[in-house]
């Protein structure tokens, strides 16, 4: 029976993981050994990318409510709990959108926030 060798494999591999790598600066696109290396953080710290970015715009949400809250007079915590209060159910990127595009809608919403907050 004839040998099999896997040059084939081991090309299809190496390519697999140098396209992964293109556009990495020196050695790091060009040499399996050190683009394997730097596929392997670059996916890892994807990973945690992805859950970092979720953190960055609910804080980015808070802030933009927080800001349109004071200029109705009421600070973000006591909206939030005035809303609650109120049974309006609206989640923070549908208040931030609201702060941004719609002030007067937003406008509407702190008015019950402050009447309800205590």
């Amino acid at each position: 029976m004839a040998r099999i060798k896997g040059g084939l494999n081991a090309k299809k591999k190496h390519n697999r993981v140098l396209k992964l790598a293109k556009g990495y600066r020196g050695a790091r696109s060009k040499q399996y050994r050190i683009a394997k290396q730097s596929v392997m953080r670059a996916l890892t710290s994807s990973f945690a990318g992805r859950k970092q970015k979720k953190r960055d715009f609910r804080a980015l949400w808070i802030t933009r409510i927080n800001a349109a809250a004071r200029l109705n007079g009421i600070t973000y915590s006591q909206m939030m709990y005035g809303l609650k209060a109120a049974g309006v159910d609206i989640n923070r990127k549908m208040l931030a959108e609201m702060a941004v595009n719609d002030p007067e809608g937003f406008n509407t919403l702190a008015g019950l926030a402050k009447s309800k907050k205590k």
